[in-house]
């Protein structure tokens, strides 16, 4: 029976068991710049280190920044490169950048004209001599005139012969004669500058609409903690901002070690990654229902950060500073533009400086709280008002919440946004549970009973919701593509569906099956998707004509015959299969 069918069962039966219960635009060319790759060898050795530049010429009147901004607008050129496993690239000093027109009528600093931008690579030493290896890399980057800027992703490679010995090109001319030197850091007085940009910038992400929420949850710690002791309130405020730390550590560790390995990593490169925005998803929308009233976390119950509230909770002040960090993601690169870059730039120790020095401006208001008591007397006083302002917070927590689902539906397929939405439907209910029936005054026997359900339905949620990776396989339907690849004899599989079509939805699970998939594509089906969800007239002509009125109609077009083969309107693997077997008896 179908995951979707099932729902309204679980729902019943638990709640009468219970009551006995995760970018630039690609642009394939840019006519106002033109990247190459030239090498300093023409025949490469295994295991010699050469080196090569991106070689970027720019037309007229159109200029380009550097890896480090000097001013306060512009975005960085990075190389992504894409070298063979067991390779690896090590940074050199690119040329300084100059004065070039800028876009607000002054001068700022970039490239024009023609620019070499190297890198030194060290092929492995089991090179297979005789062999040719292509290298590869993506020029990323603005490309600006004096008027505007437009974000520009550039592919570039170079194949290159391997020999026993390496053979220099001639044609590089004097290009690389310079020795390989490693990339230099900016001026002192720069690292400062910036550094001090970094604490603010860390300072003022307080306010922001990612983070708010969570300060939030630390106003009313404060606040209950105001009859504390002295050294309980600053213990506080020292886990809090070791939560912080620990987090930007971390994340200046993956960082460099990213590097290490020859990858460029950008800020929030983390986001990218849709498991790991689901569990932020899934943190801040229990996080969310929790300060709105729905459940509570008892003290004897360890919870998502432990008790948050209760003076002995220092998990929940660690795991508070932890979730700082990670919903400040998203507003901390516009806040932070000069910073970051530097900081991503720089060798282990300076990067691991700057990062502590934003960690210390994000925590440095509860750290000062914490650190001078008698400032908490400027508080209000604990009272009847702290209820509601706890359940107010769990408005702009579920923003954050909203604004993290938003992320993860542009990382996932279409079934797996759909799926995300009914799973945290789900742990929402289990929640409820929780709180309904998982009470101190409640008998023993019920809050088993209830918290085993609860657990239950919650890893029920999350395995639905748990975001599945874009569908690689469709294209868009259109009845010219139909027609033209029938009359090449070529097989076309057709789902015509909609979003509101509850059915269409139960048979997309037909084709997560792995193994069918595979029989697609030992028969070459090209597969196409007609989207009826809003109003199209090629759509409705076609379903006339196929003599249907409505979706789900999944059609199959065989080489060499002149109807279709209409399948059934609920798909199963089996009946999908009986009819791909009859592609092996066409004509």
């Amino acid at each position: 029976m179908n995951r979707l069918l099932l729902l309204p069962l679980i729902f019943c039966l638990a709640v009468k068991s219970a009551s006995a219960q995760f970018t630039l635009d690609p642009l394939k060319k840019a006519e106002s710049i033109e990247v190459t790759l030239i090498s300093e060898e023409s025949s490469i050795a295994p295991g010699k280190a050469f080196r090569v530049a991106a070689k970027v010429v720019h037309q007229p009147k159109f200029h380009t920044y550097g890896k480090v901004l000097s001013e306060d607008t512009g975005i960085i050129t990075v190389i992504k490169w894409k070298l063979p496993e067991g390779w690896k690239a090590e940074d050199l000093a690119w040329p300084a950048t100059f004065d070039v027109p800028s876009t607000d009528g002054k001068m700022t600093k970039g490239y024009n004209g023609t620019v070499y931008l190297p890198i030194k690579i060290t092929p492995p030493a089991t090179l297979a001599i005789g062999t040719k290896v292509n290298l590869e890399a993506i020029w990323t980057g603005a490309v600006c005139d004096d008027q505007s800027c437009k974000p520009v992703k550039l592919p570039f490679s170079l194949e290159l012969p391997v020999g026993a010995t390496p053979v220099k090109n001639v044609d590089a001319g004097k290009l690389f004669d310079a020795p390989a030197s490693a990339a230099t850091p900016p001026p002192t007085d720069g690292i400062l500058k910036l550094i001090l940009f970094g604490f603010l910038g860390g300072l003022i992400l307080n306010i922001m609409p990612c983070v708010f929420p969570v300060l939030g949850i630390k106003i009313t710690s404060v606040v209950h903690q105001a009859g504390s002791d002295k050294k309980v309130i600053f213990m506080h405020g020292l886990i809090y901002t070791l939560g912080v730390l620990a987090s930007f550590w971390l994340l200046c560790g993956i960082f460099q070690g990213l590097k290490a390995a020859g990858s460029n990593v950008g800020w929030g490169f983390q986001l990218q990654y849709p498991p790991f925005v689901f569990i932020i998803v899934l943190i801040l929308v229990i996080f969310s229902l929790n300060m709105a009233g729905l459940f509570e976390i008892g003290t004897s119950v360890v919870g998502v950060g432990g008790e948050l509230q209760h003076k002995s909770g220092y998990l929940g002040s660690f795991f508070s500073g932890l979730l700082a960090t990670v919903v400040a993601t998203p507003c901390a690169a516009p806040l932070l533009a000069n910073a970051l870059p530097v900081a991503l730039a720089l060798p282990l120790l300076p990067s691991l400086a700057f990062f502590t020095v934003i960690g210390l401006g994000l925590a440095s208001p509860y750290l000062i709280l914490s650190s001078f008591p008698a400032l908490l007397r400027l508080l209000p006083r604990p009272g009847p008002w702290m209820e509601s302002f706890k359940q107010g917070m769990a408005y702009p927590m579920l923003g954050a919440s909203a604004f993290f689902i938003w992320v993860l539906m542009g990382l996932t397929s279409e079934d797996s946004q759909r799926d995300l939405l009914i799973g945290l439907v789900i742990i929402a209910f289990a929640l409820w549970i929780y709180g309904r029936w998982c009470l101190p005054h409640m008998p023993k026997s019920v809050q088993t009973k209830s918290l085993l359900i609860t657990l239950a339905i919650f890893a029920f949620g999350s395995y639905w919701a748990w975001p599945q990776a874009k569908e690689e396989n469709w294209r868009e339907w259109s009845p010219e593509l139909v027609k033209s690849m029938h009359a090449e004899k070529k097989p076309v599989y057709v789902d015509f569906t909609a979003r509101w079509c509850a059915t269409c939805q139960v048979n997309h699970r037909v084709y997560k099956d792995k193994a069918l998939m595979e029989e697609f594509k030992r028969h070459g089906i090209t597969m196409l998707k007609a989207d009826w969800t809003n109003p199209d007239d090629r759509i409705s002509t076609a379903l006339t004509e196929l003599q249907r009125a409505a979706v789900p109609v999944n059609v199959l077009y065989i080489p060499g015959r002149t109807e279709p083969l209409i399948l059934p309107s609920n798909l199963t693997v089996e009946n999908v299969r009986a009819a791909l077997v009859e592609l092996d008896k066409a004509p």
